[in-house]
C-alpha cells in the first residue's frame, strides 16, 4: 500500500534515533494511512488516507 495521502499529501520523512549515549541511527517516521471508502463526484472511491484528514472531515465517508 502506498503511504502517501491522497488528500493532503502527508508521506513519510527521514529522521534519527539518538540514544542517551549519543548514538544516532537513521529511521523514518511514517504517517498512519488508511484505506478507506469516500465519496468522490458522488461515486464511492476507495483511497488512502491519513487519520489527521478523517478527523478534520475533509472528506465524506461513503
Amino acid at each position: 500500500m502506498s503511504k502517501v495521502c491522497d488528500i493532503c499529501g502527508k508521506h513519510a520523512v527521514a529522521g534519527r534515533t539518538i540514544s542517551h549515549s549519543h548514538r544516532t541511527v537513521a529511521r523514518s517516521f511514517k504517517p498512519n494511512i488508511q484505506r478507506v471508502s469516500i465519496m468522490k463526484d458522488g461515486r464511492p472511491q476507495k483511497m488512502n488516507v491519513c487519520t489527521r484528514c478523517l478527523k478534520k472531515g475533509n472528506l465524506v465517508r461513503a
